[in-house]
């Protein structure tokens, strides 16, 4: 078919040839890391040393082993679910409750707490840190997941109440009025109707506030400076000396936080591209 008969839209063999040679080139490069790390996860201790490429050979789970049995990963991974869990489960609720009410009522001050969890967000999370740690050493929750836990949601819930603001935007206000005419109280409206028809919003906070604190460290190396009060970002960094990389048990152990991060992403998956596109246009 020649270039003036094609219809319009459609493409030709040599673009579609090199459009489908850039989807393979682009997932071979994104996966390429992924598979090296599970390779060198599997191989003996120092074997990834060696020139030769001998990707199967050898290959067994003593690394993972080793991590599960001769180290506290069991204890960091266990503080870390904890935390994460936590900030999760709390940050939806208050950044849920906080954009309903930014996106339904008007009071006083509404323009200066939009403007205070936008700016927020503007400043490092590095340059918060010294500030905290005086707040936490105050509040006596050094060392303390609580603590830690209320750091991570300076972080994630400004910027997810923003967006839960924006989800609540496209719920129209008259299903708020319906509730209420049914006898609901306006906290009621919100848990009971407007919520459940929240659920990519939801998963979307959900999976960003579990992010936020599954895979920190800067925090976390401050705040908990206790053995058995560190997370997996700290732990980690056990198996890093100043001369020496154990890099077995950071590829084994890098596998098995991927697997926490994957389930979640997982359960929220179908909610992502809705929740994060919503609120994104208007009518």
């Amino acid at each position: 078919m020649s270039a003036s008969t094609r219809r319009r839209g459609e493409r030709g063999p040599l673009a579609s040839i090199g459009l489908h040679a850039g989807l393979l080139l682009a997932v071979a490069v994104s996966l390429f890391p992924v598979v090296w790390l599970v390779l060198t996860s599997l191989k003996p201790r120092d074997s990834w040393l060696s020139a030769e490429l001998r990707f199967f050979d050898d290959s067994s789970l003593a690394n993972y082993g080793r991590v599960l049995t001769g180290t506290e990963f069991p204890r960091w991974l266990l503080n870390s679910v904890l935390v994460a869990g936590l900030t999760m489960v709390i940050g939806v609720f208050l950044a849920a409750t906080t954009g309903y009410a930014v996106s339904r009522f008007r009071f006083p001050g509404h323009r200066s707490v939009m403007w205070l969890l936008l700016v927020t967000q503007m400043f490092p999370v590095a340059i918060l840190i010294v500030p905290l740690y005086n707040l936490m050493a105050g509040l006596g929750l050094l060392n303390q997941i609580p603590g830690l836990v209320i750091a991570y949601m300076t972080i994630a819930v400004p910027f997810c109440a923003w967006m839960m603001k924006s989800y609540f935007d496209t719920v129209p206000i008259e299903i708020d009025q319906a509730g209420m005419v049914d006898g609901l109280t306006p906290f009621g409206t919100f848990w009971r109707v407007v919520l459940p028809l929240s659920r990519p919003g939801i998963a979307v906070t959900a999976f960003y506030c579990f992010m936020t604190a599954w895979g920190e460290v800067g925090y976390a190396t401050v705040f908990m400076s206790q053995e058995d009060k560190r997370t997996l970002g700290v732990g980690l960094q056990q198996f890093v000396g100043q001369h020496w990389s154990d890099w077995g048990l950071m590829t084994a152990s890098a596998v098995l936080i991927a697997i926490p991060a994957g389930v979640v992403f997982l359960l929220v998956q179908r909610h992502l591209i809705t929740g994060l596109t919503a609120g994104a246009t208007k009518a």
